[in-house]
């Protein structure tokens, strides 16, 4: 089932860090590289992001956090927000390690993409890691194409050469 969360208190954190606990275990070396004992830094990173979510994520227009729910467990999650009229970016899709290779990311990509032709012509964008070559597959499988040898993140407004700028464009 295909949940569409657009207020920060309908969200279910527990579950939320779950879909993105290895991304958060990785980002510990990042934001806390003196912190020892990991659990306490994992604590920090996702204190962090969910403060990111609550104060500023929602606040954006049209903000959207996408989840696949299989069984009463979030498999897969995306954000969405609108940066301008029929121009949407899609951020921070993830699928839990334990979920991976059964086609949850592209299942809940196109929940999303068909969710959005229900209201007209719309462009999907969306930066993936040039080494990240499921995601570029679950992308391409989803009807998107890299469309910028740059990634451009609508949200901080910076490009960089470490992601392909990929769009999903409806008519």
């Amino acid at each position: 089932m295909m949940i569409k969360i657009t207020e920060y208190q309908e969200l279910d954190t527990r579950k939320l860090m779950d879909v993105y606990a290895e991304g958060n275990y990785e980002n510990t070396e990042y934001f806390f590289p003196d912190e020892e004992d990991k659990s306490i830094a994992v604590q920090k990173v996702e204190a962090g992001f969910l403060n990111f979510l609550k104060n500023d994520f929602f606040s954006k227009s049209d903000a959207i956090y996408w989840i696949l729910d299989i069984d009463g467990i979030w498999v897969s999650a995306l954000r969405t927000c609108m940066i301008e009229n029929g121009l949407y970016y899609i951020e921070a899709l993830e699928t839990r390690p334990d979920s991976r290779k059964k086609g949850y990311g592209a299942t809940l990509l196109s929940g999303v993409v068909e969710a959005f032709k229900e209201n007209g012509p719309f462009r999907l964008c969306s930066c993936v890691s040039k080494r990240n070559a499921a995601s570029l597959k679950t992308h391409e499988k989803c009807g998107f194409r890299i469309v910028s040898e740059e990634g451009y993140n609508y949200l901080s407004g910076e490009a960089d050469a470490y992601n392909f700028g990929m769009e999903y464009s409806y008519q």
